[in-house]
């Protein structure tokens, strides 16, 4: 009788432990939204699959997919901490998990350096070339947290640091730098800031009131949203170079073709009287263009 209450007590206490695991995990993924990762992974994907002119090795995908998750995880954990004042004074932020107090400091801190050091990890894993740029990543990823304080810019200071997605993929599958990626560096590069400053527009009121900078902040709603919309028109015609630069076929430029109608659909969701949509035209577009990206490329070089 007394063993089995003891395995019952011990059974229990396991299942808190795990349950409690469970809930601090799901606490740091939702403070990094993993849930982005949608938007950058696909890129380096199609990188990958361009560099390798077919389908790279399971352990270079694998790597490639560990070396992203961990350097926007440690990322997003280090802006976390970096803005965590300003989170708690902003309406719209200060529930999050650093100002709510439902993850300390130090352990955003930890899991951000954990991070990190997978992601230089997974670099070694793949090639002598991505260990040596891994730290001008991570720079680039700290830097952005910082660039809002003083510059407009930080818009693209963040496109650069996603960019590097399809550069990187690109340098794991061949160990070498080549020209002809940077047509679709460039669309991602333009591509982010593009949807950063559709997704500021609902901070402009906060960000000129705390001092912060950025495109709405110095520009206006309406001037905004045209810069957006020039941004993701160059982006999409340096996706369009990259399909002549590769020679590729039918269903890459149906895939552009989809990709422009979902750049015209989302920015037809936003009026500068009317952001109801943002969201959507933030998360749910810009998630759909990406893998669309992906998914045609790798159907066009697989297939055709």
């Amino acid at each position: 009788m007394l063993l089995k209450l003891a395995g019952v007590i011990i059974s229990r206490e396991g299942d808190m432990e795990l349950a409690d695991i469970k809930d601090k995990f799901t606490k740091y993924l939702k403070m990094i939204k993993f849930s982005h990762s949608v938007f950058a992974l696909p890129f380096a994907f199609t990188a990958a699959i361009l560099a390798a002119e077919g389908i790279p090795t399971i352990w270079q995908m694998f790597w490639i997919a560990i070396a992203m998750i961990g350097a926007r995880s440690g990322a997003m954990g280090l802006n976390r901490v970096i803005d965590r004042k300003i989170d708690a004074a902003n309406p719209r932020t200060k529930g999050r998990e650093i100002p709510a107090g439902t993850v300390s400091v130090a352990s955003a801190l930890a899991f951000s350096f954990i991070s990190l050091g997978i992601m230089v990890f997974s670099a070694y894993m793949l090639n002598p070339l991505c260990l040596r740029l891994s730290p001008v990543a991570i720079a680039v990823l700290v830097l952005y947290s910082f660039t809002k304080r003083f510059t407009w810019v930080s818009h693209f200071v963040l496109g650069l640091a996603i960019s590097a997605a399809p550069l990187g993929a690109w340098i794991a599958v061949t160990g070498t730098f080549n020209w002809g990626i940077i047509p679709m560096v460039l669309a991602v590069l333009l591509w982010l800031p593009g949807f950063d400053i559709l997704y500021a527009l609902q901070d402009r009121e906060f960000d000129r009131g705390y001092g912060l900078h950025s495109i709405p902040v110095s520009f206006g709603v309406e001037r905004s949203l045209m810069i957006a919309r020039a941004l993701h028109l160059v982006s999409w015609l340096s996706l369009c170079l990259t399909g002549i630069i590769f020679s590729l076929g039918e269903a890459y430029w149906l895939g552009m073709l989809i990709v422009a109608v979902l750049f015209i659909y989302e920015h037809s969701l936003l009026k500068p009287h009317d952001l109801s949509k943002l969201d959507m035209a933030f998360f749910n577009m810009n998630g759909y263009i990406s893998v669309t990206v992906f998914v045609f490329t790798f159907a066009d070089i697989l297939f055709f």
